[in-house]
């Protein structure tokens, strides 16, 4: 969200893209990430949330999009993104790739941190939307979730 919201800053548009990847188990399926991501956004008109399969400069492309935006929390992150940003310019080099960095109060937070945090039954307040923790909380079995 807080990148989105620096994007949007930038780019009088933006297009939240959500991967439809069989290969990955995520915890909520693609159309629940796009409900998630739409409740999240709806109070910017400039932000649109999609679903894509392949190659995400080919998603860019084909929303006639001048950039694509990548949040970096570390040094880490940076290696990783670096590569990606390369084969994407290699693959369509009229597509800009642009780094933002995120608040200093979310350059720790990860989903997998969250989605550990919240199964352990801690708070996660403050860390994602409060549709996110909604979401989540109905996910905790009372078998799994001890309180922190």
């Amino acid at each position: 969200m807080d990148v989105v919201d620096r994007s949007l800053r930038l780019f009088d548009r933006v297009v939240v893209g959500i991967l439809v990847n069989a290969e990955k188990k995520p915890l909520f399926s693609a159309d629940e990430r796009v409900e998630i991501a739409r409740e999240v956004f709806a109070r910017h008109p400039a932000v649109e949330v999609a679903t894509f399969n392949g190659l995400l400069v080919e998603f860019a492309r084909q929303r006639g999009a001048a950039a694509i935006i990548r949040g970096l929390r570390s040094v880490a992150d940076f290696d990783y993104e670096m590569q990606m940003a390369l084969m994407n310019r290699h693959l369509r080099d009229e597509i800009e790739t642009v780094f933002l960095m995120p608040s200093e109060r979310f350059t720790y937070v990860s989903s997998r941190l969250v989605k550990e945090v919240a199964a352990l039954g801690g708070s996660i307040a403050g860390l994602v939307p409060d549709a996110v923790a909604a979401r989540l909380a109905q996910r905790q079995s009372p078998a799994t979730t001890r309180k922190v």
